[in-house]
């Protein structure tokens, strides 16, 4: 999309009015404080094209969503060609392109994984996977953890935690317990035998890309396994080779009873959740084949784009890629904030999900107001203000880390002059 520069002013002018008076006012206040003048009108690979002619380079990615660049010729194509075919299914007859798609995750999913429900979205994926717990074990319980993240309906608000999201919307869904994330005793002592499952990050997205101790994924599922309660693994953030392996659950070999999975699954073309489980955790489907259902889940357009995102995802080798750019990305990250101890307290993550605390969220907000400046999107962390959380395309380039890495060194050094630090 090409526009004058009038138009260019016209358009993005018409947009914030119309965020203000018919989507998100809130959301066009803070856009404009973050110093957005233009609206978004293309995408391609690792970069937004704005209306007003800006480029930036997002590191934000949906957040995650954008694993495999944004408009991916690959799979856009696929997309492109099951739309001339047939874009919707009828739900009454099989659907030939949802089949295979889910015969393909049951190939690269942990262990015995078999069985896959489609979705539209992350949240409506650990919707269903708590439902199947809970029909399956015949339990109410659940326990997820403290500055978990697993979406904002109500069941997936029920298992978030952190009260800004909570607190008008209560009552939620009865029977959830929260706990430390990383303690595993913490976690024995709150599951029991009324616990239907477990749902946890094997690293915790929006709590600030926070990794537990080496082992807590495989002390879960011992857990899990001592009380008969179902383990839920939230690889909506995680997965897809995000952090470095083809599932987070692969760096401790731990099979979860149900895996979620979402945003990077349509391959930045489509909306796509699912939730894949063990054959007997399936069996509830037997005697009422419709006992859990999704009017557009599973449709042969987001099915296309899933299997073109699965094959994108192994023939590029991107898991392999997002270990390498991780560890340069950290590398240099953790050089840069050497120099600024007083305003970082840490910097941690894993393959391509890579969270930098600060002191205090202000900072936070600077430094991040500081890489939109440079042109680097960025953002922090939904339920962790204080922690810049770095998303890119798996398809970064190790030149493209570089530039990342030197906007936030600037960003670093111009905030800190700005406080006087």
């Amino acid at each position: 999309m090409s526009v004058s520069p009038g138009d260019a002013q016209d358009l993005a002018k018409t947009t914030f009015q119309r965020y203000e008076q018919h989507i998100n006012p809130g959301m066009a206040q803070l856009v404009k404080f973050m110093g957005f003048e233009g609206v978004e009108v293309r995408s391609e690979g690792c970069y937004v094209y704005t209306s007003d002619g800006e480029c930036f380079l997002d590191c934000l990615g949906g957040p995650g969503v954008f694993s495999f660049g944004h408009n991916p010729e690959a799979i856009t194509a696929r997309v492109h060609e099951q739309l001339d075919l047939m874009p919707l299914s009828s739900h009454l007859l099989l659907n030939p392109v949802a089949a295979e798609l889910a015969e393909r995750l049951a190939r690269i999913t942990p262990g015995d994984l078999q069985f896959t429900f489609f979705c539209n979205s992350g949240a409506e994926a650990v919707e269903g996977a708590l439902k199947a717990a809970r029909a399956y074990t015949g339990r109410a319980g659940f326990v997820s953890t403290i500055g978990g993240y697993h979406g904002k309906t109500f069941g997936a608000l029920s298992a978030t935690a952190r009260e800004v999201y909570r607190t008008a919307f209560e009552p939620l869904v009865p029977g959830f317990t929260h706990v430390s994330y990383g303690d595993a005793e913490a976690l024995a002592d709150a599951v029991d035998e009324e616990t239907a499952a477990v749902i946890v990050e094997p690293i915790q997205g929006e709590g600030g890309i926070i990794i537990p101790p080496d082992g807590y994924l495989t002390r879960a599922r011992e857990i899990c396994d001592e009380t008969g309660a179902l383990l839920i693994a939230d690889e909506i953030q995680t997965g897809l080779g995000r952090t470095g392996m083809t599932w987070c659950c692969d760096w401790e070999d731990v099979v979860p009873d149900i895996m979620t999975m979402g945003k990077a699954l349509g391959g930045g073309v489509m909306p796509l959740g699912a939730f894949i489980a063990r054959a007997e955790v399936w069996s509830i489907f037997e005697e009422n084949p419709y006992v859990h259902t999704s009017t557009f889940g599973g449709n042969p357009l987001a099915c296309a784009a899933g299997l073109a995102a699965l094959q994108t995802l192994q023939e590029q080798n991107l898991a392999e890629a997002a270990a390498q750019r991780g560890e340069q990305l950290l590398r240099g990250l953790n050089e840069a904030a050497a120099k600024h101890e007083e305003m970082v307290t840490e910097v941690r993550g894993r393959g391509l999900l890579v969270g930098v605390e600060f002191t205090h969220e202000d900072i936070a907000g600077l430094v991040i107001a500081g890489l939109s400046g440079r042109k680097v999107l960025a953002a922090y962390g939904l339920n962790n203000p204080g922690t810049l959380r770095l998303a890119p395309p798996l398809i970064i380039s190790s030149e493209q880390v570089d530039e990342v890495v030197e906007a936030f060194a600037d960003a670093l050094s111009s905030t800190a002059a700005m406080l006087e630090l």
